[in-house]
């Protein structure tokens, strides 16, 4: 029995796709999706005084002696993250692995909080202290993948000095060559879209200036404030902000503390997993979905020092919180002390690991048509392949792990994550 002839005619149809033509190109201008840009695991702040090309080394030495003097990191791994001798020891060897040859994945030189107001000479002197520094570090190939500065914020009393520090910055690297690839500028305290957008005009004025490729240089936006996450006209100001400047905001993260205080949260009970920080955070989620936009958790203020009780509690709180926002979908968070480098990268391999039998298998059945237990989607396939990717990125999970498990070279499973394979294999 054949199906009877369609009755939408052909002029009809062509009226609904001129009518759909503005909003399908809406959408691939404003939701163009996953540009394949590398995602730290984390952002470590350092104050600008006390920044040295050495410092992500230092970072790492530091991680690693704290480990071994709390019984090393099998130890910590069996108390915070996994359970059994093999994946304790397996993820030991990997972290061990990472805090010796890249500690940092991206390192903010702090200019606002973390270093507070300083005499202009002395701040201006230690932005040139901060150019000569990570220049040597990119000169010698110690620095970061990424690497940036965070200046004071746009509120008018301190607006003029962060500019000038942010212009003082841009224009000593690009004195001295080419800027680097992994270049990070932070926004922090950002309050409107005004702000943005002037933000954005300051970036194409010195991109103008100094004589940089348009676009060249992107901004993350500090999600600190109640005014960023929702306006007075009851929209998502933080919405708004990633549209009104188009390819120049790299990521959003939040500000624990900052954003807490300011709803008037008591200190004993601010923290990354406050009802409030989870709203703020899933409102950023649906804001950057589909942009390309990064998104950041903050960080715990709980430091792994002093006595072996309070290093060990601060661990387990670290590893809790870093796993925590794993699983909810946010990719990368703030640290703020060497030891924190422990658990960020054993709850984070772990966090990978424990998902990656799961995910290679249902990648596999999927893309090579096997059969399954689980019946995917290609946007589920396209999740698997990002998981892998990831883990992968940034250390986890070895390519040779990646192909055995999916029998796909690793980068096909990126390819897929990027959605330009979106069909199984023949």
């Amino acid at each position: 029995m054949t199906s009877p002839p369609g009755r939408l005619g052909d002029d009809f149809l062509g009226e609904v796709q001129r009518r759909l033509a503005p909003a399908d190109d809406a959408l691939a201008r404003r939701y163009p999706g996953d540009d394949g840009r590398r995602q730290p695991v984390h952002t470590v702040y350092i104050p600008a005084d006390r920044y040295t090309a050495d410092l992500p080394a230092r970072w790492g030495a530091a991680a690693l002696a704290a480990a071994q003097t709390h019984g090393g990191l099998a130890a910590i791994a069996r108390a915070t993250v996994t359970t059994g001798d093999e994946r304790a020891h397996r993820l030991a060897d990997l972290v061990a692995r990472k805090l010796r040859d890249e500690p940092i994945e991206d390192l903010r030189i702090d200019f606002e909080d973390g270093y507070g107001r300083r005499p202009d000479a002395q701040e201006d002197a230690d932005v040139a202290a901060t150019v000569e520094s990570l220049t040597e570090a990119l000169g010698t190939g110690s620095a970061p993948p990424f690497a940036g500065i965070r200046f004071k914020c746009f509120e008018a009393p301190v607006r003029p000095r962060g500019l000038r520090t942010l212009d003082l910055f841009i224009g000593g690297l690009a004195a001295r060559g080419p800027l680097p690839d992994g270049l990070v500028l932070t926004l922090p305290k950002v309050t409107s879209v005004a702000q943005v957008e002037a933000m954005a005009a300051v970036v194409a004025e010195l991109e103008r200036i100094h004589h940089l490729p348009e676009g060249r240089l992107r901004f993350e936006v500090q999600v600190e404030t109640p005014q960023a996450v929702l306006g007075p006209d009851g929209t998502a100001t933080v919405a708004r902000m990633i549209h009104a400047a188009p390819g120049r905001i790299s990521s959003l993260h939040y500000g624990t503390y900052d954003y807490s205080a300011s709803l008037g949260i008591a200190a004993a009970y601010q923290s990354m997993e406050h009802p409030a920080a989870d709203h703020a955070k899933a409102v950023m989620q649906v804001a950057v979905a589909g942009t390309g936009v990064h998104l950041s958790d903050g960080s715990t203020n709980i430091l792994p020092a002093g006595d072996a009780e309070s290093v060990t509690r601060a661990w387990a709180l670290h590893a809790r919180l870093v796993r925590r926002h794993l699983e909810r979908g946010i990719y990368q968070g703030w640290d703020l002390h060497p030891a924190q480098l422990v658990t960020r990268y054993l709850a984070t391999y772990a966090f990978y690991r424990d998902g990656f039998a799961a995910a290679a298998g249902r990648l596999r059945s999927y893309m090579h048509r096997l059969d399954s237990t689980v019946l995917d989607e290609p946007a589920t396939a396209r999740a698997l392949a990002a998981f892998l990717d990831r883990g992968r990125t940034c250390g986890a999970l070895t390519d040779d792990e990646v192909a055995a498990a999916t029998d796909l070279p690793p980068a096909t499973v990126r390819e897929i994550a990027l959605g330009r394979v979106t069909t199984p294999l023949a």
